[in-house]
């Protein structure tokens, strides 16, 4: 963006014009896709200090590409944080992290409800790698506090958290963290930076699923950590560059770009159609519990109003007739679609109790995060009109009260 007065921009212009300039790009108002895989020098002394990071410049596609480097500068901007990497999805981010930070003999201390896959790469891979993992209920904080010994590296949680959409108080959570000498890393995918900045109020290290909100359209995959730019550059140098390989594609760097122009506006339409929802469900009779971070009475509510600028559109839902009745509310829905992701402009739903018996058919290990029920569904808020989504769960619910 070409330089003008010292006035900070917006969030809103910053996601549109932070880190271009089209006067650099021929007048290009949309930056370019670099689609090359490697890059020439012009002789080998150039070719050695870019190898040695003496001048800016570009090798190979897997550790940095044009595209991709113009999203994590905006990214970093967005979330408040010096550097940022991208991956090939939210869980190469989560991987590369630990991979490039953890070693044998280090600990990692973990809330106990977290993503599914985030389960399993915590509770079975990592420990293989003689990386020990320690669950401790971070709304506890002397729990926190006890479960932080002198190997503990991080400390790491979800808020709101999937799938339940409880909100977890990252300023009091960061506290006992660094007074006990560990870093934070916040996974703030159900959030994203238009709502929830978690390095403002403390947290070390940011991680997001840029395939959810931050792309928003459901069409492409897409990881991203963020922090100071010593842990960055070694995510990048050892997690990225060759321990998981699990590069973004430039062409999906320039979508989530084009994804993220429209971010603050649309999370402030999903947050406030979230809203309504969760009211018209909270007084159904068929309902027993509703969490949405921005409804009053939900787990964290008052975190949530300190720390996000918006409810997000996120929420989970138990009915008062179990699994059960939560299978045939899921078979009725016309309007939602039944689905895994999160995040889209499509309004979807999903029941995890469901989903993980089906997994044990062919992976007996497989179960539900500490703190999910069977009877629990997750819901995530599209930009329908909300109307039409209120019509479509109220027939849904008929004959559940």
């Amino acid at each position: 963006m070409a330089k003008g007065s010292n006035r900070r921009h917006g969030f809103r212009t910053r996601a549109i014009h932070h880190g271009y300039n089209s006067a650099d790009h021929l007048g290009s108002v949309s930056p370019p896709v670099f689609m090359t895989s490697t890059y020439a020098f012009a002789n080998v002394a150039e070719s050695e200090q870019v190898m040695a990071e003496e001048r800016d410049g570009y090798l190979y596609g897997r550790e940095r590409n044009p595209t991709q480097a113009l999203l994590e500068a905006r990214l970093a901007e967005l979330e408040g944080a010096e550097a940022c990497v991208v991956t090939a999805s939210g869980m190469a981010a989560i991987g590369s992290l630990f991979l490039s930070l953890l070693s044998q003999g280090d600990e990692l201390v973990i809330h106990p409800t977290v993503y599914s896959n985030t389960v399993s790469v915590t509770g079975d891979a990592l420990p293989r790698f003689g990386i020990r993992v320690t669950k401790a209920d971070m709304r506890d904080l002397d729990m926190l506090a006890a479960a932080i010994g002198p190997r503990t590296k991080l400390v790491y949680m979800e808020t709101p958290i999937n799938p339940t959409a409880e909100v977890l108080d990252i300023a009091a959570i960061a506290r006992v963290v660094h007074t006990r000498g560990a870093r934070l890393v916040i996974d703030s995918t159900f959030a994203s930076p238009a709502v929830q900045r978690p390095i403002e109020h403390g947290a070390d290290i940011v991680v997001h699923s840029l395939t959810k909100y931050i792309n928003g359209h459901g069409d492409l995959l897409g990881g991203a950590v963020l922090g100071d730019a010593r842990t960055i550059r070694a995510v990048r140098g050892q997690g990225l560059r060759y321990i998981t390989g699990a590069t973004l594609s430039p062409l999906s760097c320039f979508l989530v770009m084009r994804g993220l122009k429209t971010l603050g506006l649309r999370m402030r339409a999903h947050g406030e159609a979230a809203l309504v929802v969760a009211r018209m469900l909270q007084a159904h009779p068929a309902v027993a519990t509703v969490r949405y971070p921005h409804l009053p009475g939900s787990p964290g509510h008052e975190a949530a109003l300190r720390q996000m600028e918006g409810g997000s559109a996120m929420m989970s839902v138990e009915l008062k007739g179990g699994f059960a009745a939560a299978v045939r509310f899921m078979d009725r829905l016309e309007l939602f679609q039944r689905a895994v992701s999160l995040g889209d402009v499509d309004s979807l739903v999903m029941h995890p109790g469901s989903l993980i018996a089906a997994r044990q058919r062919v992976y007996p290990e497989a179960k539900l995060a500490d703190g999910v029920g069977v009877e629990l569904i997750r819901v995530s808020i599209g930009l329908e009109d909300v109307e039409d989504l209120v019509a479509d769960l109220r027939q849904a619910l008929e004959g559940e009260g």
